[in-house]
């Protein structure tokens, strides 16, 4: 809110309080209300006002203060507990440990970044001092804190050096799992990745790994933890190999970092600021600034490549999985891994294009992005739709688990203190009281309290002094990671779509957003892909939290307004290109009416004339059809263009029948529909070619030629869209026969009325036009000034004219 110059507290841009707050910045934190200030005399005045109106600014200052003691007072407790770490064991226990750590570094960074800080919370306190007579009692650890954490990381590199074994080791445990995330697309497509293909005989074999959650990891997650983490534990990186090579590895793979939407963290800049000045760390600010002059180089085109990779790798796996729902069970892990790369890949250009220095622009200009964006799409329909599919293999697989094996842990947790053996034998109860009859009954299956029993356990476990510890049990903690995923696939699919292929962030890029439909647009073999664009508005809301309630309506409105635009532009895109394709039917269809083929006939003789009387040797003449004779397939003609390009963007509208966008129904198809009746009424008006200053106006017989054409083009749409052609006509033709169309607009029977009352019968009132019973037309009678129309072109009542 105080970034934007329309919703900041308006006591900051005050003319009558300006001289007050810049005193109060300049003295912050100290409190000097004494003296009678002539600078605070304004703030007297409107110091219940401002309590009322900065109290939410305020207080949102003191809860970061309150959440920074929360953590630190757990860090701590984490640190002598000696927690063990290890995200390819304790999953959820040391992923949440390290989000905690980025979050807690994002906010600090974020609270740096708030200019105005010191004065919304001075001119509160001010206010409050001057009506209680005493400061806030959070004050003075509030504005110590906004002092403190001027340079954030500056200040919490100092903080954590007590929690640097901690963190370090969890980060150390992404040794193995990162750099596997972080391979070129090369890599990827010699190990076939994602394909279900490479290998027939497998395909039925189920997708597994000792480390399940992380191979769907996100490695924009992984990379945030890399890099604020060895910045917070710095020390390691001079000690172990291990840790600089993933610090070193995630230095090359980016120049910048989301911290929050789309505010960013400069990583190479800010992270040589903080170690040019300590001792002994050349080596570090060099590799740093050989990191950076690699990421400006090659990451670009390394993720260019990998979106190339992902594109080809999805489509296949969605062509598959259409083709073989069933495969959804056994190779589920495959399409969340599919999902969470390709949306990596997303976010890295998203975030990129416009915060990189960049060597080639190419790289960070991707026309097809569409085309990936719609295999996701495509991807996240097939779970939602073969759903039960999914539950019912899992629930087998679950309540087909060794029961031998589960019986072991249990007698292994024995040991144990009674809280541990009886979160073990609930998973043993749980899984075997499993059966496929309760997916056939319906039955809504929730396993978020085994879930967090198990995170309840790695705490329990994970500690120094725990009787017995996973670090000594590791294979029962990937057994467990890989049991929890199998759970989530029964009861937690919409929760798995949204950790893996969430991509609400385009709310926040809305330019970047819009930039990229228009390139969608414009090139024909990608306007296919284009409706991904408003199915990413349906993302949106996912962004949104409760604990922020006033922001759904920003929203919600913001995904509204984009959809509404992408559809209607799609829309507007197909009427164009089918209005092309009708001008040049109706030019086909004018060139077959009596004036162009009197004419054609009369060169025909001349030709044959001249040909006769010409010299022997001559070339017979062409046959008549000739031109329509494709010679050669690679010749394209315009209209060959126009309904290749139409059928491409129909395929788009015609995807999905209707899309829920924050509570609000879209349908694709009534856009055409209401884009086709507004052009088709315009156009026929326009085929009257009516000009009111000469008078003129179509033959009848060339305005029905003309709207047969243009019908006849239009029911062809039925072939491309599923819409109804035959209501477009009714809704338009019937409207012409009145006065006026629902627009208010004259019509085709106005304008003809109009011109033979006022051009036609005016002049046989004037003795220039008679009827003729024989032709049963009227005819125009010889006079000085001859009429600019023949009367029988427009009167011929038998039709033969």
């Amino acid at each position: 809110a105080c970034g934007d110059p329309k919703a900041k507290p308006s006591y900051l841009i005050d003319k009558n309080l300006e001289s007050a707050v810049k005193f109060i910045v300049r003295k912050f934190p100290a409190v000097e209300t004494r003296n009678n200030n002539q600078q605070l005399a304004q703030l007297q005045k409107e110091k219940s006002e401002i309590l009322k109106n900065l109290a939410l600014y305020y207080f949102t200052f003191v809860d970061v203060m309150e959440f920074k003691d929360h953590v630190c007072e757990l860090l701590n407790t984490i640190d002598v507990c000696q927690v063990f770490f290890d995200i390819t064991v304790n999953f959820d226990l040391t992923k949440n440990y390290l989000d905690l750590i980025i979050t807690y570094t994002t906010l600090m960074i974020l609270l740096s970044r708030i200019e105005e800080r010191k004065a919304i919370i001075g001119l509160y306190n001010y206010a409050h001092e001057m009506t209680h007579g005493a400061s806030d009692r959070e004050y003075p650890r509030l504005g110590q804190m906004i002092v403190d954490y001027e340079n954030p990381l500056k200040k919490m590199m100092e903080e954590f050096v007590p929690h640097s074994k901690s963190l370090s080791d969890a980060l150390i445990s992404l040794q193995m799992v990162y750099p596997r995330r972080n391979l070129s697309a090369d890599q990827w497509r010699n190990a076939q990745l994602l394909s279900l293909i490479s290998a027939p005989s497998t395909m039925l074999n189920p997708a597994q790994s000792d480390t399940m959650p992380c191979e769907y990891l996100s490695l924009d997650a992984m990379e945030k933890w890399i890099i604020f983490g060895f910045i917070l534990c710095h020390g390691i990186l001079n000690s172990d190999a291990t840790a600089l090579n993933l610090w070193k590895l995630a230095l090359q793979s980016s120049s910048c970092l989301a911290l929050f939407r789309d505010e960013v963290f400069h990583i190479h800049k800010a992270a040589e600021d903080l170690f040019v000045n300590i001792r002994g760390y050349n080596k570090r600010i060099n590799d740093i600034r050989e990191c950076k002059e690699a990421a400006v180089s090659h990451a670009g085109s390394m993720h260019r490549e990998r979106r190339k990779f992902l594109r080809s790798a999805l489509k296949e796996l969605a062509t598959v999985l259409s083709d073989q729902p069933g495969l959804l069970g056994p190779k589920a892990l495959f399409v969340f891994m599919a999902l969470s790369f390709a949306r990596d890949e997303i976010i890295w250009l998203l975030r990129h294009a416009d915060n990189m220095p960049k060597k080639s622009a190419d790289d960070f200009i991707d026309k097809h992005i569409a085309e990936l964006i719609f295999y996701m799409e495509e991807l996240r329909a097939h779970v939602r739709k073969y759903g039960p599919v999914m539950q019912r293999y899992y629930v087998q697989y679950l309540s087909g688990f060794d029961a031998v094996v589960l019986n072991e842990l249990v007698q292994n947790l024995s040991v144990c203190p009674e809280d541990e053996s009886i979160i073990m034998s609930s998973f043993v109860n749980t899984m075997t009281s499993l059966s496929v009859k309760q997916v056939e009954d319906g039955e809504v299956f929730d396993f978020r309290g085994m879930r967090l029993d198990w995170f309840r356990l790695q705490a329990y476990t994970s500690v120094s002094k725990a009787s017995l510890g996973l670090a000594d049990h590791r294979e029962l903690g990937k057994m467990m990671n890989t049991i929890i995923f199998h759970t989530k696939m029964v009861d937690s699919l919409v929760e798995m779509l949204v950790e893996t292929s969430d991509l609400s962030i385009f709310c926040f890029y809305s330019r970047a957003f819009e930039k990229m439909f228009q390139q969608c647009l414009e090139l024909p073999s990608q306007s296919r892909y284009s409706i991904a664009f408003p199915l990413l508005c349906t993302h949106f809301m996912s962004c949104t939290h409760e604990l922020c309630p006033e922001e759904r309506h920003h929203i919600g409105d913001r995904s509204l307004s984009l959809c509404n635009m992408f559809l209607d532009e799609m829309a507007k895109q197909a009427r164009n290109l089918i209005t092309d394709i009708c001008t040049e039917q109706c030019t086909l269809s004018d060139q077959l009416l009596p004036k162009h083929c009197a004419k054609t006939i009369s060169q025909a003789v001349n030709k044959k004339s001249k040909k006769q009387t010409g010299k022997k040797g001559e070339p017979e003449r062409e046959k008549p059809g000739v031109e329509s004779m494709r010679k050669n397939r690679l010749v394209v003609t315009n209209l060959d263009k126009l309904h290749t390009a139409l059928s491409e963007l129909c395929f788009s509208i015609n995807y999905v029948p209707n899309m829920v966008v924050w509570e609000h129904t879209f349908t694709p198809r009534e856009y055409l529909t209401s884009h086709l009746e507004i052009r088709f009424t315009k156009s026929i008006v326009g085929m009257t070619m009516y000009n009111q200053a000469t008078q003129e106006i179509a033959k009848p017989s060339e305005l029905l030629t003309s709207v047969r054409a243009y019908m006849t083009v239009l029911q062809s749409i039925e072939n491309y869209v599923q819409i109804d052609i035959t209501r477009v006509f009714n809704n338009v033709l019937l409207q012409q026969t009145q006065h006026l169309d629902s627009h208010g607009e004259p019509t085709i029977t106005s304008l003809y009325t109009n011109w033979y009352l006022e051009t036609l019968l005016r002049q046989v009132s004037n003795g220039h036009i008679a009827y003729f019973p024989a032709m049963k037309a009227f005819v125009n009678l010889p006079t000085e000034n001859e009429l600019t129309f023949n009367a029988e072109e427009y009167s011929d009542i038998s039709g033969k004219l």
